[in-house]
C-alpha cells in the first residue's frame, strides 16, 4: 500500500514540473501581416551574351601552334615490338639452274647425261624417275653419280622437224616422281627437259653415186652383237669434239675412244694398240707405233713427251691424249721415229703447205665391268712411273718387258671369251704443221 501511494506522489511531482516550464516561455502570436502593393514595373529578364560563332578546336589549335618561336619535337612514344627471333641462316637463296644434264649429238644417235642430284637441291632421285621418252636410262657412273642415256636418232619417242637448212631431232627427258617408300608423300614436282640434235642437210641432185673423195676425221665402227667404237677429237677441255682438225708441234692432240653398248651390260672399253701412219693403211711405211704391248702408252718414255691416258671419267670411255708430231721424210722404207720440235702456236690460216697429213688406226677392246683389269686389259701411261688410268698400277709393271697372257687364259681368235669384244678404228686426217720462226 504504501508503493502505491509513492507511484502517485511521483506522477503529482511530474505533472508540476512541466507546468512551471510553460509559464516561463514567450507567449505564441501570429506574424503581422504586410499591406499589399502591386508591382507596375514588368519582370526583368536575364541578359543573355551576343551570339558568337563556335570556334574550330583544331584550326585553334593549329594557330596556337603556330605561335610557338621553336615546333615542339616531343611525341607520344610507339608501342615497343618484340624483336624477331632468327632461328638458323636468314640468308635468301636466289633460284640458279641447276645445269645437270649434259646432252651430246653424235653421228646417228644422241648421249645424255643428267645427274644423280638432278634439280641441284642436294636430294638424290630416284632412278627410274627419269626416262629419256619412254627408254630407261642405259648406265649409271658412280664414280660422277651421273645418269646415262644412249638412243638411236630414231628411238625412245624422238620427234623429227626439217627446216630448210636442217634436220632436227627432238627427245624429252621425263622427271616423274614417284610417292616415298610406303607412303603417299611427294616432295618434288615433275619436269621435262627438252634436248634437240641438229644436223645439217645436204643435197645431191646428181644420179651418179656420192664416192667421197676423204676419210672424216671422226670414225667409227661397228662390232658384232651391235657394239659401236668411236674415236674422236676433242677440245682442250674434253666437253665437246673439236671443230678442225689441224694442229702445231707441240699442241696436245685430245682423244676419246668410247663404245656404244646399246642393250648390254655396261662395258669398260681398252685402247690395246695405236699406229700413225701418212695414208689410211696401217702397215704403210713410215709408221709409228705409240700404243703396245696391250695397252702401253710408250710415247712419253720414248720421246719425253706429255703424252698420256687421262683418268677414267666413265668405264664406257677412255681419254687419251698425243703430243703432235711430224715424221722426219714424207717417205721412206723404215719405221723411223717422229720429230717433236716445239714451236709457237699459229691460227689455221698460218700453216704452210704442203701439210703433213697423218692418220691414227688403234685396236680397240671392250669388256664387260665385272672383268677384272690385268696386264692384257689395262690404260698405262709413263708419268716419272708407269700409272694406270682406273688406278691399278700394279698392272703396268709390264709395260718394260713383254704383257703375256694370264696363266689359265688363250685369248686367240678362236678361243676368245664371251665376254670381250674388238675391233680397229681409225682417225683421220689429222694435219700438223711447223711454223718457222
Amino acid at each position: 500500500m504504501a508503493m502505491k501511494w509513492s507511484v502517485v506522489c511521483l506522477v503529482a511531482v511530474a505533472m508540476l514540473g512541466c507546468l512551471c516550464v510553460a509559464q516561463n516561455w514567450p507567449p505564441f502570436s501570429k506574424p503581422a501581416q504586410q499591406p499589399f502593393r502591386p508591382n507596375r514595373q514588368p519582370p526583368q529578364q536575364p541578359q543573355q551574351p551576343p551570339y558568337q560563332k563556335p570556334r574550330n578546336p583544331s584550326k585553334d589549335q593549329t594557330q596556337a601552334k603556330q605561335k610557338f618561336e621553336t615546333p615542339l619535337d616531343w611525341t607520344y612514344p610507339l608501342d615497343p615490338k618484340p624483336e624477331p627471333k632468327i632461328i638458323g641462316s636468314s640468308e635468301a637463296r636466289t633460284p640458279v639452274a641447276a645445269n645437270s644434264v649434259r646432252a651430246e649429238c653424235r653421228e646417228n644417235m644422241v648421249h645424255v647425261e643428267a645427274k644423280h642430284d638432278l634439280l641441284g637441291i642436294g636430294q638424290l632421285i630416284q632412278l627410274e624417275d627419269l626416262t629419256l621418252g619412254d627408254c630407261p636410262m642405259s648406265g649409271f657412273d658412280n664414280v660422277n653419280q651421273v645418269l646415262i642415256f644412249e638412243s638411236p636418232l630414231q628411238s625412245c619417242g624422238s620427234q623429227l622437224r626439217m627446216t630448210t637448212d636442217s634436220l632436227i631431232y627432238i627427245f624429252t627427258l621425263y622427271y616423274k616422281p614417284k610417292p616415298l617408300a610406303n607412303t603417299p608423300l611427294i616432295r618434288t614436282n615433275d619436269a621435262m627437259i627438252i634436248i634437240e640434235c641438229h644436223y645439217p642437210r645436204k643435197h645431191n641432185v646428181s644420179s651418179l653415186a656420192l664416192i667421197p673423195t676423204w676419210t672424216p676425221f671422226s670414225a667409227a665402227k661397228y662390232a658384232e652383237e651391235l657394239l659401236y667404237f668411236s674415236m674422236r677429237l676433242m677440245t682442250a677441255d674434253w666437253q665437246y669434239e673439236r671443230a678442225g682438225n689441224m694442229y702445231v708441234l707441240g699442241d696436245m692432240v685430245n682423244i676419246e675412244a668410247s663404245v656404244m653398248q646399246y642393250f648390254h651390260v655396261p662395258l669398260r672399253i681398252f685402247v690395246d694398240s695405236c699406229v700413225a701412219t701418212l695414208e689410211p693403211n696401217i702397215n704403210a711405211n713410215p709408221r709409228y707405233s705409240f700404243i703396245e704391248n696391250h695397252g702401253c702408252l710408250i710415247d712419253a718414255k720414248v720421246t719425253g713427251s706429255h703424252s698420256q691416258f687421262m683418268p677414267r671419267s666413265a668405264d664406257y670411255r677412255l681419254y687419251f691424249q698425243v703430243e703432235a708430231f711430224r715424221f722426219q721424210s714424207q717417205r721412206g722404207s723404215d719405221p723411223i721415229q717422229p720429230q717433236k720440235t716445239k714451236l709457237p702456236i699459229h691460227t689455221a690460216s698460218d700453216f704452210p703447205a704442203p701439210l703433213d697429213m697423218i692418220f691414227i688406226t688403234c685396236h680397240l677392246k671392250a669388256t664387260t665391268i665385272a672383268f677384272p683389269i690385268d696386264f692384257e686389259y689395262k690404260a698405262c701411261s709413263f708419268i716419272n712411273t708407269w700409272r694406270e688410268a682406273g688406278g691399278n698400277d700394279g698392272v703396268c709393271g709390264c709395260c718394260d718387258s713383254t704383257c703375256s697372257n694370264r696363266k689359265g687364259r688363250d685369248t686367240t681368235q678362236h678361243q676368245k671369251p664371251a665376254n670381250i669384244w674388238e675391233g680397229d678404228v681409225q682417225l683421220g686426217p689429222i694435219f700438223i704443221s711447223e711454223k718457222d720462226a
